[in-house]
C-alpha cells in the first residue's frame, strides 16, 4: 500500500471515532522510536476534535492544523508535544512558512479514502498539507499570509489550552509565542472573570440535563437508567470519557468502587487514566443513593462486594464486532458513550429553547461529555465552596494552580460582596 509523504491522522468527523488501524500502527511506531508521548497526545487530540462535532467548518480546520504540527513534531522536529517551548513554536512558524516543496499541493484531496472491497479507510497517498497556488497553470512561490498565520496560532494555542486543562502539559507555548509576536497588540490571552467561560453548564443549563436524564430515566429505564448514572458519576467524580469507557487494556467494573473498612467511606477508584495517573476520588451522598439505584435496575444488591468484576456501564444489547461480539454485559466503548450523553444534551437544549431559553440551549449543543467534567469541578468550587485542595485530589490536579483557574465569580458576584467595603479599618472607632 502506497502511503503519502506525511501521514494524515484524523479522519473526517464521521470516521474519526471508529479508530484507523493504519493510524493506530503508525502512532504506535512513533512511540517505539522515542516520541513516548506520541499515543497520548493523539488520543487527546482526537478528543478535541471530536468536541468539534457542532462545526464541520471548524472540525477541518482544526484537523489539518493539528495535522501538520503533529507531523513537524514527530517527523520533523523528533520531539515530544509536552516538551515543545516559545522556541520550538518559532521554529514551527519558520517551517510552514518555507515548507518543503513536496509537501506543497495544488488542489483538494480527501486525507482518507476508501478501499475496494474493504470497509478499511486507508490514508490518501495524494495528500499534502500544505496549499500552494498555480496561475494559469505557472506555480507562484510559496506564502502563508498574516492571518493564515495568526489562524494557524490561534488553534494551536486552543489545543495547548485542553492539554493544560487535562493535566497534559503545564504550560501554553502556542499561546506565549502569541503574546511576543506582532499579533500581541491584537489579543491577548486572558482568564476570563465574568462568567463568559464555556466550558462548564451553567446551573440553569445543567438544571436541564438532569432534568431530562431523570424524566427519561423514569419513562424508558430500559434506556435510559443507565445515561441517569453515568452523568451524575462523571459529574461527581469529575471523570474523563475514558475513565468510564472500555479501551484498550482498561474495562471500568464495579469494583472499583470501594468502602473502607475503617472509615465506612465510600470512594471511586481509578486505576489509570490517560497520563497513566491512578486516583481515588471521594463519593458524595447523594452519588453513593444513585450507585444504589442503578444497581437495583441492574438486580445487584445495594452495594458492590469486594472483587466484583461486574461491567459498570453494559451495553444493552449484543456487540456486532470488536473483542466483545456477542456479548450483552460488556462495557460501553468510548464512541457510545459520547453519542449517548451528546443525545441527552441535545434534548436538554430542546427543552431549555422550548422554555424560551434560546441562547441557553444554543450554548448547550456546543458542549459534550468532556464540559461534564469541567462543570463537577466548577460548581463544586463556586456552587458548593469545596476546599481547592479537596478537589485538586479528586480531580487528579498536579498542581493547585490549575484547580484555581476554575475559580471564577461574575460582575455581580464581585460587586455584592464589595458593596459594604469601607474605606478604611477604623470607621465606627472613637
Amino acid at each position: 500500500m502506497q502511503l503519502p509523504n506525511v501521514m494524515p491522522l484524523f479522519d473526517s468527523i464521521q470516521f474519526i471515532q471508529s479508530g484507523n488501524p493504519i493510524i493506530n500502527q503508525h502512532i504506535t511506531q512513533l512511540a517505539l522510536c522515542g516520541i513516548e508521548d506520541a499515543s497520548l497526545v493523539f488520543e487527546h487530540a482526537t478528543d478535541w476534535l471530536c468536541e468539534q462535532k457542532f462545526s464541520e467548518n471548524n472540525y477541518k480546520a482544526y484537523r489539518s492544523e493539528l495535522t501538520t504540527f503533529l507531523h513537524w513534531c514527530f517527523d520533523v522536529a523528533q520531539i515530544e508535544v509536552s516538551a515543545a517551548g516559545r522556541k520550538e513554536i518559532s521554529q514551527y512558524v519558520e517551517y510552514c512558512q518555507a515548507p518543503p516543496l513536496t509537501l506543497i499541493g495544488f488542489y483538494n484531496v480527501a486525507q482518507f479514502k476508501e478501499q475496494k472491497g474493504s470497509e478499511l479507510r486507508s490514508p490518501n497517498p495524494q495528500w499534502l498539507p500544505f496549499r500552494g497556488k498555480k496561475v494559469e497553470g505557472v506555480v507562484q512561490p510559496y506564502s502563508l499570509s498574516e492571518s493564515a498565520l495568526k489562524t494557524k496560532m490561534a488553534i494551536l494555542s486552543s489545543f495547548y489550552a485542553y492539554l493544560m486543562s487535562e493535566d497534559f502539559v503545564e504550560k501554553n507555548p502556542a499561546q506565549m509565542w502569541l503574546n511576543k509576536s506582532r499579533f500581541s497588540s491584537n489579543k491577548k490571552y486572558r482568564i476570563n472573570n465574568d462568567g463568559e467561560n464555556q466550558l462548564a453548564f451553567t446551573e440553569l443549563q445543567w438544571s436541564y440535563v438532569m432534568s431530562t436524564v431523570t424524566k427519561l430515566a423514569a419513562e424508558q429505564p430500559e434506556l435510559h437508567q443507565r445515561s441517569l448514572f453515568l452523568i451524575k458519576l462523571i459529574y461527581a467524580c469529575y471523570l474523563r470519557v475514558s475513565e468510564v469507557s472500555a479501551r484498550a487494556g482498561y474495562s471500568p467494573i464495579m469494583d472499583q468502587f470501594k468502602r473502607n473498612p475503617q472509615t465506612g467511606i465510600w470512594s471511586f477508584h481509578i486505576p489509570s487514566s490517560k497520563g497513566g495517573k491512578r486516583r481515588t476520588v471521594s463519593m458524595s451522598d447523594a452519588l453513593l443513593a444513585a450507585l444504589v439505584e442503578y444497581r437495583h435496575y441492574l438486580n445487584l444488591s445495594d452495594y458492590p462486594k469486594t472483587n466484583e468484576g461486574h461491567p459498570l456501564i453494559i451495553r444493552q444489547k449484543a456487540a456486532g464486532r470488536g473483542r466483545e461480539v456477542g456479548l450483552i454485559n460488556a462495557n460501553l466503548g468510548i464512541r457510545q458513550i459520547r453519542e449517548e450523553v451528546d443525545k441527552i444534551i441535545v434534548l436538554a437544549a430542546i427543552c431549555a429553547e422550548n422554555d424560551g431559553f434560546v441562547e441557553d440551549g444554543a450554548q448547550m449543543r456546543q458542549l459534550s461529555i468532556h464540559n461534564i467534567r469541567h462543570t463537577g469541578i466548577t460548581h463544586d468550587i463556586n456552587i458548593h465552596g469545596r476546599p481547592l485542595s479537596h478537589v485538586q485530589a479528586d480531580a487528579g490536579h498536579e498542581s493547585i494552580d490549575t484547580t484555581s483557574q476554575y475559580l471564577h465569580t461574575t460582575q455581580i458576584e464581585r460587586h455584592q460582596s464589595g458593596q459594604n467595603r469601607p474605606l478604611d479599618n477604623l470607621q465606627g472607632i472613637g
